[in-house]
């Protein structure tokens, strides 16, 4: 009887250890592209933070090892004197609250007619609406610096030049496209029951809007305004264009105030003020950020 059973339990035995190598083998196939796409990320993470180190690290560096030929790369000194002269011997505050102004009104206004242009391309049925979808998608395609110099002349026949609303209609005129054309697929998204059930209780249209339509899009009206606040604060070119008077420019344009052709650039003064420009950029998406994650999933998934 034992002959019999101990080939059948050697087979088996047998059997299982082949499973088993052919387990482990497929798992060391597995982890190879996952270690070289590990190595990747962290080559590409290092390659992206290292310039915002160096800002950081530069901005609190004495101006001896700031001009110093050997890279230092942790300051023997550390200083804060180029944050005090950027907050003392310059337009900081002037230009920050420029800057606040211009963004906050780009924001409220592109949001405020994005979301209604998207529901209205999004919720109803009328002619031409192919037609204005394709021409806002042909809009986002074309180069802002294509566009500056016409909506320059334009602006400043229409006096609309230095001064904050002209500033904030080029910006709206620059990010509502790509408003538009987010927000309404979050508004597709929304199932047209929902609105059904809403007018057969007796609500108006605004009240379906507002109570319905609006709170269910949400995520996407944030996840629109990271981009818009970006957009609007980050950019040099139309402000530097559109504002001549140095008491109207905002930070990226005051942030050149540290190179001038006498005295040169004073490196630890500009990464001083390029920190303090960063910190509200950080802040904002600090606070929303999580909203932006689910609201750019949401998008992805039923836009």
């Amino acid at each position: 009887m034992s002959t019999i059973v101990e080939p059948v339990a050697t087979a088996e035995a047998g059997a299982v250890e082949e499973t088993a190598d052919r387990v482990v083998t497929k798992a060391k196939r597995g982890k190879r592209p996952r270690i070289v796409s590990n190595v990747i990320a962290v080559v590409f993470s290092v390659v992206w933070i290292f310039p915002v180190y160096w800002m950081i690290n530069t901005a609190f560096k004495p101006r001896n090892e700031v001009m110093s030929s050997t890279p230092i790369f942790f300051p023997h000194s550390p200083t804060l004197s180029n944050f005090i002269a950027a907050f003392t011997e310059s337009d900081f505050l002037l230009n920050l609250r420029n800057s606040v102004i211009v963004v906050v009104g780009t924001l409220i206004v592109a949001i405020a007619l994005g979301a209604l242009a998207s529901a209205a391309l999004s919720r109803f049925r009328f002619r031409g609406r192919r037609t204005i979808l394709v021409v806002i998608l042909a809009v986002q395609m074309l180069p802002g610096t294509a566009l500056l110099i016409p909506q320059f002349l334009v602006f400043n026949n229409l006096g609309l030049t230095n001064n904050y609303f002209g500033l904030i209609l080029a910006y709206v005129a620059a990010t509502l496209p790509f408003s538009i054309w987010v927000m309404r697929g979050f508004f597709v998204a929304i199932p047209v029951e929902l609105e059904e059930a809403a007018r057969i209780d007796g609500a108006s249209e605004f009240r379906i809007l507002w109570s319905v339509l609006f709170p269910l899009v949400t995520p996407g009206i944030i996840a629109t305004s990271i981009f818009a606040f970006i957009a609007a604060w980050n950019d040099y070119l139309v402000a530097y264009t559109f504002m001549s008077d140095q008491s109207m420019y905002t930070l990226p344009v005051w942030l050149v105030s540290f190179t001038t052709p006498t005295t040169g650039t004073d490196f630890g003064g500009q990464m001083a003020a390029s920190v303090l420009f960063s910190l509200p950029v950080v802040v904002f998406f600090l606070i929303i950020q999580r909203n932006l994650v689910s609201g750019m999933s949401a998008g992805a998934v039923k836009g």
